[in-house]
């Protein structure tokens, strides 16, 4: 809800003491200041909040300290807060304005900020009275609309509506009941607000919600200042001399009395209000005997002055210190929004510095320089290169210990078993399942990675069994020799668990790079709605970079597992050559004899000696052994090759990596309608930015003013 302000230079008489104000002067000035440049809006202030019920003589109190005539009419004062600033000045001066509430919307605190009356030279009851009308409907509230909102703290002194039961038809209704009890209660929880409690004498107190406001709010009463009005008009005093006495609800700051002008004195212009007061307190029994410090007006006011003054230098050391926390925190905040982004410029050139620190990481990342950025240590998921080296080891372990579906045989066990039909049922029991992701599945990858993620670990031993049944069903007419596709088969047969490995490896990789996106993504851009937008636009490249790299892992295993067994590297002959030396090692080693002088020795007829094996024995012997020796070389390669080309090539350092796909060169492409739809600010955003430049432009000036 917005407020009136009332600001008042009051002159300063030859004849009268320049310290006769509600408290330091000089504090006043910076408070007052604070408050114009709406610090009150950001950080509790010091003020004087003037609370009570309807018809508690409220009004009357503060005409006696201020000596502004307020006017009467209830139905012009009860949906907004007064708010009153006094300073001693060579001439006298009024100015009032309209100060709008914080969330109302620009054109409104346009239209309330433009009104305003200056150099007012006297105010009296009726022009104060047609101010207020015009205000009313300034703020639109004439027709008994609630302009929304808060209340506002902005002055020292502050006038609150008076708290009313009951709505009175065409003038209040029950929701501007609750509006004024809510604005009234805004105001008293200020903790550095004094609260100057009106009550009148001739209701008893136990019915007066202010005061229970004023207790909620204030528990120890140490802002709590009590005010009793009315006290001609009342038939019992002695629970009133109680009060100011102290002897019942004893507050720490006391009780004052005073007593307001009735109707007939105020349309007396020649009535003098503090000479009928003191009269009245020095001659009407029981109140003579009151202290003297605690009755009338000018008591009042020497009291408001101790009691603000010893306020105000109490808190305005954590008004310093409120400020510069408030302007911190709200720095940081709008740092946190990131830069402004409403135009097309604006929103590219914010994704371009949030692409280019992107990069940045990625390039770190990748080099595994870690030290770099403390954000690899708070985030140990963005050690990318780590995670993948890691995986490739795991990968290769895997298809080392569990990718072949026999075992070979060594060079003794070679020997053939009678001709039985081979069956997979002649297999053993699994012995048990090796989960192969080391990842959980990211939900924007369902339809993209692997399904199958355990293998057996069983792994057959009888392989020349199985060799010698796969012979039985492919040769022809060969003499000696073996058909070339029959490699290819065993191959593929003895390769079977490479591609479960092999697709669960890149899915791992696959996660492991988009969970670095994202997470990476996220820790740039403090927006989540930004993030969200920014990744859904990436994901369909995205996607079919990943794509890409497992078709790529496919295009190996069809070439490994089911093309015609190729290799020119050396190894492959130097195994196959080592295999037939240990089997004919072996054979010798039945025949060899122990000479001392020559150490073990086979003799020549040994060696000479015929040995009968079937053509089928022997093409079976020489199968097992090239396949062994070329599986080797092919398994070897193909972990090279998925590492370097499936993994690093497609997923870490290649041109088509999918973290590379986040560039200043990405961003350079987007469409208008791309940047608006990704970066463009929404309303709460538009919102948050514009209170927090106006809370940090109040607070620099208020730190300015502190300073």
């Amino acid at each position: 809800m917005a407020s009136l302000k009332l600001k008042t230079h009051q002159k300063i008489e030859s004849n009268e003491p320049t310290n006769g104000g509600l408290a330091d002067p000089g504090l006043l000035s910076k408070i007052d200041k604070l408050f114009a440049c709406g610090v009150g809006e950001h950080v509790a202030l010091p003020q004087l909040v003037v609370v009570g019920d309807q018809s508690s003589g409220k009004s009357s109190v503060l005409e006696g300290l201020t000596n502004l005539p307020f006017p009467r009419d209830s139905g012009l004062c009860t949906r907004f807060a007064t708010q009153i600033t006094f300073q001693r000045s060579q001439e006298t001066n009024i100015s009032v304005s309209v100060i709008p509430a914080p969330d109302a919307s620009q054109d409104h605190v346009d239209t309330i900020e433009s009104w305003e009356k200056l150099n007012l030279k006297t105010l009296d009851p009726t022009s104060f009275s047609e101010v207020m009308r015009k205000v009313t409907l300034l703020m639109g509230l004439g027709e008994q609309h609630d302009a929304g909102g808060r209340a506002t703290s902005t002055s020292l002194s502050v006038d609150v509506p008076g708290i009313f039961r009951k709505a009175t038809e065409g003038v209040t209704t029950k929701s501007d009941m609750r509006m004024v009890k809510t604005m009234v209660r805004g105001y008293m929880e200020n903790p550095r607000s004094v609260m100057l409690t009106v009550i009148p004498c001739n209701v008893d107190i136990a019915t007066q919600d202010i005061l229970t406001m004023a207790e909620d709010v204030d528990g120890d009463g140490h802002r709590t200042l009590g005010v009793l009005t009315k006290p001609d008009l009342v038939d019992d005093e002695s629970p009133v001399l109680e009060l100011v006495e102290g002897k019942r609800h004893q507050l720490n700051l006391g009780w004052c009395i005073v007593r307001n002008p009735s109707q007939k004195q105020l349309s007396d212009p020649d009535n003098d209000r503090d000479a009928v007061e003191e009269d009245f307190f020095r001659t009407e029994k029981p109140w003579n005997s009151l202290p003297k410090e605690r009755v009338g007006v000018k008591a009042l006011r020497v009291r408001l002055q101790e009691i603000l003054s010893a306020h105000i230098r109490r808190e305005f050391p954590k008004v310093k210190s409120e400020v510069h926390k408030r302007l911190t925190d709200a720095r940081q905040s709008l740092d946190q929004l990131g830069a402004k982004r409403e135009t097309t410029d604006e929103q590219r050139r914010y994704l371009l510095d949030i692409s280019m620190r992107f990069q940045n990481l990625v390039v770190l990342a990748l080099n595994g320089n870690y030290v770099e950025n403390e954000c690899f240590e708070q985030h140990p998921s963005l050690k990318y290169a780590n995670a993948v080296m890691t995986r490739n080891e795991l990968f290769n372990d895997h298809l080392e210990r569990y990718g072949q579906s026999y075992n070979f045989k060594a060079a003794d066990e070679n020997t053939a078993p009678a001709a039985v039909p081979f069956s997979a049922n002649d297999a053993p029991e699994p012995e048990g399942k090796l989960g192969l992701r080391t990842t959980e599945n990211h939900a924007d990858l369902v339809d993209v990675v692997s399904e199958k993620d355990t293998i057996s670990k069983h792994i057959g031993n009888d392989t020349i069994k199985w060799l010698t049944e796969v012979y039985k069903g492919s040769r022809g007419f060969e003499l000696g020799t073996f058909d070339s596709s029959l490699l290819a088969m065993t191959m593929k047969a003895q390769s079977a668990k490479w591609e479960p490995i092999a697709m669960s490896y890149i899915s791992d990789v696959v996660t492991m790079a988009h969970s670095f996106i994202v997470e990476l993504i996220r820790l740039l851009c403090s927006d989540l709605r930004v993030s969200r937008s920014l990744l859904s636009t990436l994901m369909e490249d995205l996607v079919d970079r990943y794509r890409a790299a497992f078709d790529n892992a496919r295009l190996l295993l069809c070439l490994e597992r089911t093309r015609t067994p190729i290799t020119l590297n050396h190894y492959f002959n130097d195994n196959l050559e080592k295999s037939r030396q240990v089997r004919m090692h072996a054979a010798m080693e039945k025949s060899s004899t122990n000479d001392c002088k020559h150490g073990v020795v086979v003799r020549l007829q040994d060696i000479m000696q015929h040995h009968p094996m079937s053509n089928k024995e022997h093409t079976v012997r020489e199968i097992h052994d090239i396949l062994q020796s070329y599986y080797k070389v092919a398994r070897k390669r193909f972990v090279d090759n998925m590492c370097m080309q499936a993994s690093d090539h497609y997923l870490v350092s290649g041109s088509s990596s999918p973290l590379k796909l986040f560039s200043p060169s990405f961003v350079s492409n987007l469409s208008s309608e791309q940047l608006e739809e990704i970066a463009g600010e929404d309303n709460s955003s538009r919102k948050a930015r514009q209170r927090l430049g106006r809370q940090i432009k109040d607070l620099e000036m208020g730190k300015k003013i502190l300073t």
